[in-house]
């Protein structure tokens, strides 16, 4: 009996060695993948920097829910900050102390916002670049304009730390489905649909406001399975709303209803969009297949 005890504690000792040495590994490739972001093809963007272009720029920026993240002035913000995961501000955008304004260059913009690459060529996490990669030579460079004119905030937040078992989410389970990932860079930047009623300027518009981050990939409906706010399915939408409850929903934020949406829902944002604008989503959407609550 005594013989037994000892080779089942040898067992457990050995399975123990295993696992742990298979974390370990498991933890450096999912660091390294983040510390060293897989190289890309960036897109550059001539940037300038006249009223007109920071001003679209601004415009970009509401509807593309940058303050969401990033602060009401871009100041940054703490995104996440729980163990086991670890710390991960959306960055102060401006020049200010602890800013990378006065650090980026017009390429570390367009790498950081179309590719999911920082300066530091860290793989970013949560940054949905994987949407925003469908910008415009034009209008991100209009973005870019806007960042750069944003007033200056000291908010040093500090570097992000992720920490175990966060490096394997991120680095290793969740790594081929995160943005840097998933999109093509070489296919990146060049001119973007006309702006007019159309599906095409709908999807284009869908993309850069970045609506499946709520409402999942493919539009069906996050319904508990992902880690972010609650968005219905949009595909059978036109099947129970008409083109101007829809209108009114986006713009004033009340539902067919009479009930307010959430502030989750930026509707107040998408408020300022044009009539040209709400009727290309509306008409994208409509040309969707209807497809079952994810």
């Amino acid at each position: 009996m005594k013989r037994f005890f000892k080779w089942l504690a040898i067992v457990f000792v050995g399975l123990a060695a295993l696992i742990t040495i298979a974390a370990v590994a498991l933890m450096l490739t999912g660091r390294g993948r983040l510390e060293t972001a897989p190289a890309v093809t960036a897109a550059p963007v001539a940037v300038a920097n006249d009223a007109e272009a920071i001003e679209r720029g601004r415009y970009l920026a509401t509807i593309s829910s940058c303050t969401e993240c990033h602060g009401a002035q871009l100041e940054g913000n703490v995104f996440v900050d729980e163990a086991p995961i670890g710390y991960i501000p959306a960055a102060n955008l401006t020049t200010g102390a602890g800013g990378v304004g006065g650090n980026y260059t017009d390429a570390d913009w367009e790498l950081a916002i179309r590719h999911g690459v920082n300066a530091a060529g860290q793989t970013m996490v949560i940054m949905p670049s994987n949407h925003f990669a469908r910008y415009s030579d034009d209008d991100l460079a209009d973005l870019i304009a806007f960042l750069k004119s944003a007033p200056p905030v000291d908010n040093d937040l500090g570097q992000r730390a992720i920490q175990f078992p966060g490096n394997i989410i991120f680095g290793v389970l969740a790594f081929d489905s995160w943005s840097v990932s998933t999109i093509d860079h070489a296919a990146v930047g060049g001119d973007g649909p006309a702006v007019a009623p159309t599906a095409e300027y709908g999807e284009y518009l869908v993309n850069i406001t970045s609506c499946n981050s709520c409402h999942a990939e493919n539009l069906a409906g996050n319904y508990g399975q992902l880690d972010s706010p609650l968005g219905p399915n949009l595909t059978g939408l036109p099947e129970t709303w008409s083109a101007e409850d829809f209108a009114t929903a986006l713009q004033t934020g009340m539902l067919p209803d009479g009930t307010q949406m959430s502030d989750e829902m930026p509707w107040a944002a998408y408020s300022l969009m044009s009539e040209e604008e709400v009727q290309a989503l509306w008409e994208y959407l409509s040309s969707l297949e209807q497809l079952p609550n994810n």
